[in-house]
């Protein structure tokens, strides 16, 4: 088996278009992604939370380690104390000599606390399978209601004969929230990114079980119903949603506006915009298996983690479904992290930037074809449609703005689809992963060019006409408004395609390597 220490080395990778399968298979520790290193009092409740730089940072004299293996995990304790006045800087490694990320400036002290590793290493192949659901609950100054989740939690993995454990995500608490969970049994992690997605994601991650249920720690969430998510998992669903309006809300549980406004209208835009098809796509109670998070690269520290996750399941294809969960009062005794008009546009808007087709193309299609239909019916002539009404040349004109308008919103909403598929925000663009293979450069300059030297031509033919009758009463507007929008627009298709060109050089980095596992 290799050392440990070659198996975790962080290194800058050169973009490679072989697939992550190809290079899963050469390297089983690949994705493993480090952060610092942060204990509690507890060394049973120590723990490895992700960090945003994926560094290593040294806080205390012991370290403790997470070591992945393709069938068994180990949490081990290293003593640095010793090599604690030999660290060097944080960064990238300038020798083999290293320790999950703290650089080792004696290359002999480091062989040492290499060698006093061997027999974990070799045990890795022994080490028995982790439990087999976690519990995550994020937490902030929940000192009120944490234990009786915690409670309720570990009291249902014994009624069901469960193997579990319990993750706390603690994001700063100051009300003795972490020493709670500790005294009761639960795993904290200490998430020092704000944000109720960041706590999440960090306590997933540092999560061991092959299925995890996420909820609030309130105890507006009953974790006695932790087997039914598990029991609906088994039954062969990759993503387990809780829905309040099946299980029922009591009263005082939640706002009216929340429960006939805002959690109706924001899980029916969700469901238009992406076809989910969930009930109620903000409830903070749901399971999922770990294989499905690990692949749906999930970004937001907000409360639009919620929006995002569902968004994700969907584009992956995972298996949904829902059971009912009730939501009950909360028990926090301190105003809500929730802010209802901010959180709910941070939603909105996280589904429209996620909606290119929604928020670009379909409006500026729609403009474009209203100034085109504009522009070619007013272009004989002034038209009467009423006794009172008459639209003439002011109209044209407004058809004009309308079609450049138009024409500039679609050419954004292109630069932002190929962002999407580059950036790996949309994995289910088919025809698009078609057009960016088939459509060059060359096609757009050749569109515009001719749209281009067509206007051109147009208003060079009026100016001719117009010289001709010693540059007096200009007659022919109609036809300069028509000939010069096609050259603007020509010039727009020719500086688009250019920026399309642009953003398709990081592209090839991702064509043919796009797809993660299980995606197809």
């Amino acid at each position: 088996m290799p050392s440990i220490f070659n198996s975790l080395r962080m290194e800058r990778r050169v973009p490679s278009k072989r697939s992550d399968g190809e290079r899963r298979a050469e390297d089983p520790f690949r994705g493993l992604r480090a952060g610092p290193v942060r204990l509690s009092p507890s060394p049973s409740a120590a723990y490895l939370a992700p960090h945003p730089n994926d560094r290593i940072k040294l806080r205390r004299k012991y370290a403790y380690r997470r070591l992945f293996h393709p069938q068994s995990y180990v949490r081990s304790l290293v003593r640095i104390d010793s090599l604690a006045e030999h660290t060097g800087p944080i960064g990238l490694f300038p020798s083999e000599a290293q320790c999950v990320g703290i650089t080792i400036g004696d290359h002999e002290l480091a062989t040492q606390v290499e060698n006093s590793l061997q027999p974990l290493e070799t045990s890795l192949t022994t080490t028995p399978a982790g439990p087999e659901v976690s519990v995550v609950i994020p937490c902030l100054n929940e000192a009120n209601s944490l234990a009786i989740c915690i409670g309720k939690a570990l009291e249902a993995f014994r009624n069901a004969g469960l193997s579990g454990e319990v993750i706390v995500a603690d994001n700063g608490s100051t009300d003795g929230s972490v020493e709670i969970a500790e005294s009761c049994g639960a795993v904290v992690v200490r998430v020092f990114e704000r944000g109720y997605g960041a706590a999440l994601k960090a306590g997933i991650r540092a999560s061991r079980g092959r299925f995890v249920v996420m909820g609030d720690a309130d105890d507006s969430y009953d974790f006695s119903a932790v087997p039914d998510f598990v029991r609906a998992w088994r039954e062969g669903n990759d993503v387990v949603m809780g829905n309040r309006f099946l299980g029922g809300i009591h009263s005082g549980a939640m706002p009216w506006h929340h429960k006939y406004i805002g959690n109706p209208g924001l899980t029916g835009l969700l469901n238009v915009l992406f076809r989910t098809g969930v009930g109620d796509s903000h409830c903070g109670m749901r399971g999922f298996s770990r294989e499905v998070f690990d692949r749906m690269d999930l970004r937001s520290s907000g409360m639009e983690f919620a929006s995002e996750f569902v968004i994700k399941a969907g584009q992956l294809g995972a298996r949904i479904t829902e059971i009912p969960v009730a939501l009950w009062p909360d028990k926090r005794g301190r105003p809500p992290h929730l802010r209802s008009f901010r959180d709910g546009w941070r939603h909105l808007r996280f589904m429209l930037l996620y909606a290119p087709n929604w928020l670009f193309l379909l409006p500026g299609g729609f403009l474009f074809l209203v100034g085109l239909v504009l522009v070619f019916w007013l272009l004989p002539g002034p038209r009467q449609i009423s006794p009172h009404v008459i639209l003439d040349l002011h109209t044209m004109i407004f058809g004009v703005f309308f079609t450049l308008m138009g024409a500039q919103i679609i050419s954004v909403g292109f630069f932002a689809k190929v962002f999407s598929y580059a950036e790996r925000f949309d994995r289910r663009s088919v025809s698009l992963r078609r057009w960016l293979h088939r459509v060059q450069l060359e096609d757009g300059l050749l569109i515009g060019a001719i749209a281009l030297f067509a206007g051109l031509g147009g208003d060079a033919w009026v100016t001719l006409q117009w010289a001709k009758s010693g540059f007096g009463p200009l007659y022919d507007v109609r036809e300069v408004l028509f000939w010069s929008m096609w050259m603007f627009l020509g010039v727009q298709v020719i500086f688009a395609s250019f920026f399309l060109s642009m953003l398709g050089i990081s592209r090839s980095t991702y064509i043919g390597d796009t797809e993660l596992p299980h995606d197809h």
